[in-house]
């Protein structure tokens, strides 16, 4: 395992301060603020933490309602909604500075036979042939160095190749709203499921909302022609994967309206299981002149 998938999986291990009641740290992000996919994820890990080891997450909703202050713990409550025969669910708020930064609803279920359908998986290279995020992103001129240095830092525990040019890597012109891009932990993790499933929480907010950049021609923060965050996200988690194998994110958007846009996408194992559904909602705004 590579120091920083060991530091990532440190920072998403809360401390217990009282029964349904986690702390959690920071660290820096691209962006001044904690990154979504960290709070996402250090609240599933909450949740996760009141249900047996039988009922893994089968979905979760949230809401980013303020950015988070990198600088300050933050507290995660744990509202334990309902223990069913087969459904499990909970609630998490989570705190800083007295107030609620993001609020996550979670469903946990236990095994069950059942229909058994999905979409195929669209076509794809193998990841094995394309550049890695140091490749790729030492190549762009256009970027300034800290820029660089920066996504390198948040992906050092991520092995994240995209398909074709990123949106900062090549904007000024619209192009077709749909991403791809496959990734995996830089490292082996242990076998248990929540661990997987935190992590691609944690990876699901890194490039959802490419698609809507790429419909526009905007490269994004890191060439600052336009600014947004995070606002709602939801995922399905329909059939088992592990995150330190080959995951093929392919997103998309279908609409960008009100200085809101949306990113909708699906998740797929190597050998073409439909693992996840991810649908996420941002503010994009184009910064005004002066």
């Amino acid at each position: 395992m590579s120091q920083a998938l060991q530091e990532l999986l440190d920072l998403l291990d809360l401390e217990q301060i009282e029964e349904d009641i986690f702390r959690g740290r920071s660290r820096s992000a691209v962006v001044p603020r904690v990154f979504g996919g960290q709070v996402a994820a250090q609240a599933l890990v909450a949740a996760g933490r009141t249900v047996p080891a039988d009922r893994p997450a089968h979905s979760l909703h949230a809401y980013f309602l303020r950015p988070g202050d990198p600088g300050a713990p933050i507290v995660y409550s744990v509202d334990r909604i309902r223990d069913g025969r087969s459904f499990t669910t909970r609630r998490v708020v989570a705190v800083q500075h007295g107030k609620p930064i993001f609020h996550l609803s979670a469903s946990f279920q236990t095994y069950e036979e059942g229909l058994d359908h999905q979409a195929p998986m669209p076509p794809s290279p193998d990841p094995a042939g394309l550049p890695t995020s140091q490749e790729r992103l030492r190549g762009y001129d256009h970027l300034a160095p800290e820029v660089v240095e920066r996504f390198l830092e948040a992906r050092e525990a991520i092995d994240l190749r995209y398909v074709d040019e990123p949106p900062y890597g090549r904007f000024g012109e619209p192009r077709e709203p749909h991403s791809q891009v496959w990734f995996r932990t830089n490292g082996k993790l242990d076998d248990d499921p929540l661990q997987h499933v935190v992590l691609a929480t944690y990876v699901s907010d890194m490039t959802l909302l490419d698609s809507v950049l790429l419909a526009h021609g905007r490269g994004g923060w890191a060439v600052g022609d336009v600014v947004g965050a995070s606002l709602d996200h939801a995922m399905w988690f329909h059939r088992p994967f592990r995150a330190d194998e080959w995951l093929l994110y392919d997103q998309e958007s279908p609409t960008a309206h009100g200085g809101r846009g949306l990113g909708q996408a699906r998740i797929y194992t190597q050998d073409g299981q439909l693992a996840i559904t991810v649908i996420q909602e941002g503010v994009v705004r184009v910064p005004r002149a002066g």
